[in-house]
């Protein structure tokens, strides 16, 4: 927003700001923050940063934990959900030194570097990339977990089990399971909500393309934007998720991108188309080539498909992501690509017809994931297919053109499937990493921090007692 301090203190005596907010991203990709008094954000903050505890956001130092973050004044925006007026903008984390170091393992840092890779291998200039955000929003939410009571309930009133509410008053037009794609008012309690959250996302410079209610009927949601680079879109998906949850709760109620928070429904992704560019030209185009795509654009998916097990480790990083990831619902499963074939992978839109809009998504991520590392970690892949030249149909991934899950049993024994669950995508990344090594955009030792913390979540819930093993097994 901002291209000077100058600039910066402006608008602030213009728009009488009174404290400035620093948000910081952790390791797992949340946001953290720290604020001061307008008058105390000096040149000097610019330049020497703010000491922080960079063990407490879960980084491994490589000699002590004292680390600085230094303000991006570029991504500043006045926050919306705070009495004081307040300035909001993200940092970026650096090692003290003379002259101080990028940190390796900041997302941001992550993420730039990816770039700067693509750039340097003369493949592109440019990577744009659109995210799908989809999300539940529900009246309420509990859970517990203790060693004698363990469950979760969440309730939203238009919710088809709502249907037989005898209390008063019960309007009816409830949405049915799995029936709520684009459902209009007075079903779509939820227009109004989704209209002013696009309202809020536009005023901070993000553009939205459009928004509607999504398949799952207890108040599934899709906000879509447009295409920005790998940093840009992941700053901009730290912020779409945060004034999402905030823009709910200021309305009493409360979103969450969980991939599966309703067992039976519809999983929450987020989808992420790509194209590149060269000087301007697009890359990923050649009328001649399969559904308009160019040889380079085939490696790129190639790239995505051999490295998909792995990715999963960084794009679908939580136990949950692995029960939205099953067959019988939109979600993929399956290791291929096809054109407008929601059971792949990869899909090709029909309807990206022309150079400049030709374009994939891959279908697998969710929202969990931290999404530097997931938007760089794709890109990695794709360069990697480029690389190598990696040829999707030729490694068996390809082209289906049919619903996946309608195959016999011979044929999808012929496919390769997604890792069944969080610990698989860690092996799975254990053993194929070194495409994101190129260009010291990962490092081998962010990855084993990656894997060891992931795993000790995954390892931590597996080990706590399902309600659903009462069910089945408390008889027995």
């Amino acid at each position: 927003m901002f291209k000077s301090l100058s600039d910066l203190k402006n608008y602030c005596r213009e728009h009488n700001i009174k404290m400035v907010d620093f948000k910081m991203i952790d390791i797992a990709g949340r946001w953290r923050h720290l604020t001061i008094p307008v008058e105390k954000f000096t040149e000097k903050i610019l330049e020497n940063g703010i000491g922080f505890d960079g063990s407490n956001y879960g980084y491994a130092p490589l000699e002590k934990s004292d680390m600085i973050f230094i303000p991006d004044i570029t991504t500043a925006n006045k926050e919306s959900f705070v009495e004081v007026p307040t300035l909001s903008m993200i940092g970026d984390v650096f090692i003290i030194g003379t002259p101080h170091k990028p940190f390796d393992q900041d997302p941001r840092n992550v993420a730039n570097k990816a770039e700067e890779y693509m750039r340097s291998t003369g493949i592109a200039d440019e990577i744009r990339i659109g995210p799908e955000f989809e999300f539940y929003v529900f009246d309420h939410i509990s859970y517990n977990v203790s060693p004698n009571s363990t469950g979760f309930k969440v309730d939203t009133n238009q919710a088809a089990w709502n249907s037989g509410n005898t209390d008063f008053p019960n309007l009816g037009y409830k949405v049915p399971i799995k029936g709520g794609y684009h459902m209009t008012p007075p079903m779509d309690l939820l227009y109004d909500f989704r209209s002013k959250l696009c309202m809020e996302l536009e005023e901070r410079q993000v553009s939205v393309k459009y928004h509607h209610h999504e398949v799952g009927g207890p108040g599934q949601l899709e906000v879509e934007v447009e295409f920005g680079g790998i940093r840009e879109m992941a700053d901009k998906t730290m912020l779409i998720k945060y004034i999402t949850k905030n823009a709910a709760f200021k309305e009493g109620k409360t979103a969450t991108f969980m991939p599966k928070p309703i067992f039976a429904e519809a999983g929450s992704g987020m989808h992420v188309h790509m194209h590149m560019f060269k000087e301007g030209n697009p890359i990923f185009y050649d009328e001649n080539g399969y559904s308009g795509l160019s040889k380079e654009a085939l490696y790129f998916i190639g790239g995505l498909l051999k490295h998909a097990p792995a990715l999963c480790a960084l794009t679908n990083p939580s136990t949950n992501s692995y029960k939205r990831l099953v067959p019988g619902y939109e979600a993929p499963v399956s290791i291929c690509f096809a054109t407008a074939n929601r059971s792949a992978v990869i899909r090709i839109p029909a309807y990206a017809k022309s150079p400049m809009d030709k374009r994939f998504e891959i279908r697998n991520p969710d929202a969990t994931c931290n999404p530097y590392f997931a938007y760089a970690a794709i890109l990695m892949a794709g360069l990697d297919g480029i690389n190598q030249k990696i040829d999707p149909s030729e490694c068996g991934y390809g082209p289906y053109d049919i619903n996946l899950y309608n195959l016999s049993k011979e044929e999808q024994s012929k496919i390769k499937f997604l890792p069944r669950s969080l610990d698989e995508a860690l092996d799975a990344l254990e053993k194929d990493y070194e495409f994101l090594l190129e260009g010291e955009v990962f490092t081998k030792r962010l990855i084993d921090i990656w894997i060891d913390r992931i795993r000790s979540e995954s390892t931590r819930i597996n080990q706590i007692p399902h309600p659903a093993e009462f069910e089945h097994y408390y008889d027995l």
